[in-house]
């Protein structure tokens, strides 16, 4: 086994470690999400986490990891005999993104149960990780059901496992600490909300910071036992002020003052229901007993809320998590300060002082880059810029070549919900129907490979007809393996969204800009909720660019729209071709998802030798590939051409105006894009 590296010889990152420490004190708190850029030392602290953790009495055979001081009634491994327990470290159990949901929770083996009566059970990493760690990288990138799964057994405290009537249940209690890069999308915000705190951490600024972290990572490369041996006694030191907090722990006091602010402070942030309340309870309590007193201050309770609030703040992917502390400030004055508190009582920033970390201090501020402002603007949360209005001016400073400068975007709306036709077997979501783990049972089909889901009525009617020949004597059934039947399902998959938005000066008129905006800016909040895939080509002028690729951050594909200026010339064809470009090396990337193309245009095609029946060629390449595509007409006016709608032909799509994209619209109901352009 590996030499970790030291927790406590990690350099900077202050808020990271005092999150991990703070739940190390008090695994109550609810776990901890790191956000951050990649390389910023997040998998290195959650793994140096699990060596200052106490060890963990167990009861000797148990695979469920019992306390022998109270086991689990429902233990699958009990009842437990009165024993003397042993003790072992505690465990970090990494859940992989890949990971199946047997392998999550554990698994029966439903040939045995049905044909010997007897729950064999293999735990999964829920058991693994009872009373330890649970570690997921890249949380945002797990599958829904998954973090469905995760969540619940950390706010129960048990895992359940049911297969067609066999039930099983363990105790599930751990430490669940995730991490993400923001770049890669976010995670919903009912699921942060699961999350107890939230740290941001990004890489330091100060060339001599950077030079120390890259000096201890070279020496622990070169000897990690030795590098390890070096900090040992600060590792001694910070196990030891840990187990020194636990203890305290209970004696810490809340006083209704102390509550009133946390109460205040929820309310004036305006988070959704109580556990924000309850998380800044504890968290401030795990504040106070860290740093070695049994009474919870104000700066106890400013820290928790900026651990505990900002990610709460979120009510869509486009808002950006943070807090304002000047009005953290004030409504913390407003709700009067703590009973007996006192400037001399204060927490020590640094966590005790100690240079190399160990104290885990730092303010609770997540840290920002050098001059990088995230406050988010005045006005109540999740407000869009509003279109400017009507007959405003142009924008000073337009460039030449006719390009404006951007325009807001309007308010977005809920559309109608725009799928793929046919069957697919794509990554799990909310758009287009597919074959799927989850979902309505449609049929029965041979297993292939191991049995997840069984078909109890096929199973039966699959080893009926051989019961005499298999000497069938009582009232059992006889079950082989080949009478077996997986249960196939039908459930709903995410797919790849492919903007192309035409930028071009035809679509340059300041109010139309900002209603075509507002209309892409509407889809990608449904793509987000529907946990699409998406991609943003834009075209005007002479050229078509890639203006974000594939990704599942959302929120990157709205602040590219939020930039894009417009003006010049309409290459119809080229924004067709670069996304014919994009989508091949997808289908190579991710056969299984399927994709959707999506053209913001008025249809016009200009610049060039006969550019709409380029424009045409383009469309019906997509068509030959069997692209599910569908265009948002943006031609407004009197005149209308009808360009949008050929196009639409051409692709072998459907078009819908910007009226009928809106899913209150009573020009016309949800459109199947492929089914409705045959109809066309």
């Amino acid at each position: 086994m590996s030499t970790p590296y030291p927790f406590t010889a990690i350099v900077g990152q202050d808020d990271l470690r005092l999150g991990l420490l703070l739940n190390a004190v008090s695994p109550a708190v609810g776990g901890v999400l790191v956000r951050g850029e990649k390389g910023t030392a997040k998998s290195t602290a959650v793994r140096a986490l699990a060596a200052l953790m106490p060890e963990v009495p167990v009861v000797p055979g148990c695979r469920f990891s019992c306390d022998p001081a109270s086991p689990d009634p429902a233990c699958p491994d009990g009842p437990h005999a009165e024993a003397a327990g042993v003790s072992r470290p505690a465990r970090t159990v990494e859940l992989p993104v890949g990971a199946s949901e047997d392998r999550l929770v554990g698994a029966l083996d439903i040939e045995r149960a049905l044909s010997e009566g007897v729950k064999a059970f293999e735990p999964g990493l829920l058991a693994d990780a009872h009373r330890g760690i649970l570690y997921v990288d890249e949380v945002n990138l797990l599958h829904d059901h998954l973090v469905d799964l995760l969540l619940d057994a950390a706010a129960m405290g048990a895992s359940y496992v049911e297969r067609e009537g066999v039930s099983v249940r363990h105790a599930a209690r751990f430490l669940l600490v995730g991490t993400m890069n923001p770049e890669e999308g976010e995670l919903r915000p009912q699921l942060l909300d699961r999350f107890g705190l939230t740290v941001e951490v990004s890489a330091s600024r100060d060339t001599d910071e950077r030079v120390e972290v890259v000096r201890r990572r070279l020496a622990y490369d070169d000897d990690p036992e030795g590098f390890a041996t070096r900090w040992a006694e600060e590792e001694g030191a910070l196990r030891e002020r840990i187990a020194a907090a636990r203890v305290l722990l209970p004696r810490v006091v809340l006083s209704d003052g102390v509550l009133r602010q946390i109460a205040a402070t929820c309310a004036a942030f305006e988070v959704d229901g109580m556990r924000a309340d309850i998380v800044m309870a504890r968290t401030a309590t795990a504040l106070a007993a860290w740093a070695g007193r049994e009474e919870v201050t104000a700066d106890d309770v400013r820290q928790a809320a900026l651990l505990a609030l900002p990610h709460r703040r979120r009510r869509n992917p486009f808002d950006a998590p943070g807090l304002d502390e000047d009005k953290l400030d004030q409504t913390l004055d407003e709700a009067g300060p703590p009973e007996n508190s006192d400037g001399d009582d204060q927490p020590d920033p640094d966590g005790g002082g100690d240079d190399d970390g160990g104290g885990g201090g730092g303010g609770g501020v997540p840290p920002q880059a050098d001059g990088e402002d995230r406050t988010p603007p005045q006005g109540s949360e999740g407000d869009s810029p509003s279109p400017a209005p009507e007959g405003a001016p142009d924008a000073p400073g337009r460039p030449a070549g006719g390009e404006q400068q951007p325009v807001a975007a309007a308010e977005p709306f809920r559309t109608k919900m725009l799928s793929v036709p046919g069957l697919g077997e794509g990554a799990a979501g909310r758009r287009s129907r597919a074959r799927t783990e989850h979902g309505r049972t449609t049929g029965a089909r041979r297993p292939q490979g191991a049995l997840t889901k069984l078909h109890l009525a096929a199973t039966v009617q699959a080893a009926a007809p051989h019961q005499r020949a298999r000497g069938r004597a009582g009232r059992g059934l006889v079950v082989r393996r080949d009478d077996l039947r997986q249960a196939t399902r039908e459930g709903r998959e995410g797919n790849l969204v492919l903007f192309v938005v035409d930028a071009s000066g035809s679509m340059a008129a300041r109010q139309r800009m900002s209603a075509v905006k507002g209309a892409v800016l509407s889809l990608l909040l449904d793509a987000y909720q529907r946990r699409d895939k998406v991609g943003l080509v834009t075209f005007r002028g002479k050229e078509a660019e890639v203006a974000l690729p594939p990704t599942s951050s959302v929120d990157a594909a709205a602040a590219r729209l939020e930039s894009l200026p417009t003006g010049g010339r309409t290459p119809l064809a080229a924004g067709l071709l670069k996304a014919h470009d994009v989508l091949r090396v997808e289908r190579l990337r991710d056969p299984s998802r399927r994709p959707l193309l999506v053209v913001v245009t008025d249809g016009r095609a200009t610049g060039g030798p006969e550019p709409v029946a380029l424009a045409g060629r383009a469309g019906r390449l997509h068509r030959s590939e069997g692209t599910a595509s569908v265009v948002v007409d943006c031609e407004s006016g009197y005149v209308r051409l009808g360009l949008a709608a050929e196009l639409a032909r051409e692709l072998g799509g459907t078009a819908v105006t910007l009226d009928e994209l809106r899913a209150d619209s009573i020009a016309g109901l949800v459109k199947d894009v492929t089914a409705a352009g045959r109809a066309a």
